[in-house]
């Protein structure tokens, strides 16, 4: 019983990682905040703001950094442009509008704001800071060193 929560646990954190997609459901990230970040790599806004979504994923312990790329990029192809792009927080392997019962975002980027109890907060478009998005949580940049 042991070896298969350990096995699972690892399994877990392997899709976790930003140059792998992360697999699962949104449910697996219960009681965090969620910021998800749809982008694409012809995106020049998108490109952009990456860094600061990476410094924003590592900042805060119960805010959790997930991305969704936008054109359905999969396997080699999305492994290949989060390499490129930077991205250090993790993709979903699908896109989770459906599930959060939203509508596909038709501007890039688009950033939703997702609480711990699941219900969207917020819908940012448009190029995000570190500072505009901790303020959109309710934090405070200095509480990430800034």
């Amino acid at each position: 019983m042991r070896r298969t929560a350990v096995l699972a646990c690892i399994l877990l954190l392997a899709g976790c990682g930003g140059t792998e997609p992360a697999t699962g459901s949104l449910a697996q990230y219960s009681g965090q905040w969620l910021v998800i970040n749809y982008w694409a790599k012809w995106c020049k806004p998108c490109i952009k703001e990456i860094p600061e979504l990476n410094q924003l994923d590592q900042a805060y312990d119960d805010v959790r950094v997930l991305g969704v790329n936008y054109d359905g990029a999969s396997g080699e192809e999305l492994a290949l442009q989060v390499r490129e792009l930077g991205v250090a927080f993790p993709t979903l392997a699908e896109d989770p509008a459906a599930e959060l019962g939203v509508p596909r975002p038709v501007v890039l980027p688009t950033t939703l704001l997702v609480a711990p109890d699941g219900s969207i907060r917020q819908t940012l478009v448009g190029p995000q800071t570190m500072e505009s998005l901790a303020e959109s949580l309710g934090r405070s940049p200095a509480d990430a060193g800034l």
